[in-house]
C-alpha cells in the first residue's frame, strides 16, 4: 500500500531526557528523533524505561530534565497543544465500565477537543471489528474486544502520531493479526506509529526502525534491515547424500565439516562468507548435495546480543 506524504519536519524530537524517581533514575539522557510516517519499535526488558519515555511524551510523567519537541513545538513553551494530535493506547484497561463503546469514543473525542463525528466513530468501529459492540456496555466486552476499545479510543480523534505500548499483551492470534493491518493501513495514511512489544515477532513484522533502551539508557536506534544484516547470523546446514572427501581449496575457513563428513555449515555474518559461493563450489565439484537448510537471526537473536553488550555500532 502506497504511502501517504509525510512532513519532513520530525514527529518527535527527545534530547537529553532524565527522569529520576528518589533514588532510581528510569530515563538516563535519552535522544531520540521519530521521523513523520515510520513505524519506530521501542523495545527493552520490563523496567527499561519504556513506558517512562512515553509517559513523559505524553504528560503523564513529569520529567527531571531535558527536551521534548512534538511536531516541532517544545513542550515547556506549549505543553498542550501539540498532545492534541496524539494517541496513546497504554498497557492497562482503562475506561469507564458504564458507558457503552459509542459513547466512551464521543467523550474520547471531547477530550481531544474534536468534534462531534459519527462517521469516524463507525469507521473506526468497525476497522476494529467492533460495529456490532457499538451499543454493548464496556463492562461486557471480553478481554479481547476491551483491548480493541483502548485502540480505537487511541485512534478516533485522527492523531498524528500513536502510542501503541504492549497493544496485543494477552489478546489472540486474530486480533494481533488484525491490528498488524490497521497499522499498516496508518502508516500508509501518514500517521507514525511508536510501538513497544514483548512480541519480537509483532517489531520484525512491522517496524521500519529499532531502538533498544535498558536500565533508561537507549543503547542504539537503527533501520530493522540494516540491524538484522549488521548483527544477525545465517546458517546454512549443506547435506550430502553420502560422506564426501577433502573440500575444494577455496572453501577453507568458510564452512565447517561435520566429523561423520555428511554435512557442513556456513555461518554468513553481514554477507559474509556468501552461503552461495559456497554452494555453487560444491556443485561444480560434483558433491553429492542431498539438502540445503537455511536458519536466519531473527530480531529476538539480536536483541538479546545487544542487551548482553554485544550491539555497539
Amino acid at each position: 500500500m502506497p504511502r501517504a506524504p509525510v512532513s519532513s519536519t520530525p514527529v518527535l524530537e527527545v534530547e537529553h531526557l532524565v527522569k529520576r524517581y528518589r533514588d532510581v533514575t528510569a530515563l538516563a539522557g535519552v535522544t531520540l528523533t521519530i521521523n513523520a510516517g515510520e513505524i519506530f519499535a521501542l523495545l527493552g526488558p520490563n523496567g527499561a524505561g519504556k513506558t517512562t519515555l512515553i509517559g513523559a511524551v505524553c504528560g503523564l510523567v513529569k520529567k527531571t530534565s531535558g527536551t521534548m519537541r512534538l511536531f516541532g513545538v517544545d513542550l515547556d513553551v506549549d505543553p498542550l497543544r501539540p498532545r492534541y494530535d496524539v494517541g496513546l493506547v497504554p498497557q492497562e484497561v482503562n475506561f469507564d465500565p458504564f458507558f457503552t463503546v459509542s459513547e466512551s469514543l464521543r467523550i474520547q473525542l471531547g477530550y481531544y477537543a474534536r468534534p462531534p463525528d459519527e462517521a469516524r466513530i463507525r469507521e473506526v468501529l468497525e476497522a476494529l471489528s467492533l460495529g456490532e459492540k457499538a451499543n454493548a456496555q464496556t463492562r461486557a466486552l471480553s478481554g479481547g474486544m476491551k483491548r480493541r476499545l483502548l485502540i480505537a479510543k487511541a485512534l478516533v480523534h485522527r492523531p498524528k502520531l500513536v502510542f501503541l505500548d504492549e497493544p496485543t499483551a494477552g489478546v489472540d492470534v486474530e486480533l494481533r493479526r488484525d491490528l498488524w493491518a490497521y497499522v499498516r493501513k496508518l502508516r500508509s495514511e501518514g500517521t507514525t506509529v511508536i510501538l513497544t512489544t514483548h512480541y519480537l515477532e509483532e517489531a520484525e513484522e512491522l517496524a521500519d526502525r529499532v531502538g533498544v533502551i535498558n536500565s533508561g539508557r537507549l543503547l542504539l536506534v537503527e533501520d530493522k534491515a540494516a540491524l538484522l544484516r549488521r548483527l544477525g547470523e545465517k546458517r546454512v546446514r549443506i547435506t550430502f547424500s553420502t560422506p564426501v572427501g577433502v573440500l575444494p581449496a577455496g572453501l577453507d575457513g568458510k564452512a565447517e565439516l561435520a566429523e561423520d563428513r555428511r554435512s557442513l555449515v556456513v555461518t554468513e555474518r553481514n554477507g559474509k562468507p556468501s552461503a552461495g559461493e559456497v554452494l555453487q563450489q560444491l556443485y561444480m565439484g560434483g558433491f553429492p548435495v542431498a539438502e540445503v537448510d537455511t536458519r536466519a537471526s531473527r530480531l529476538e537473536d539480536v536483541l538479546i546480543e545487544v542487551l548482553h553488550g554485544g550491539g555497539g555500532a
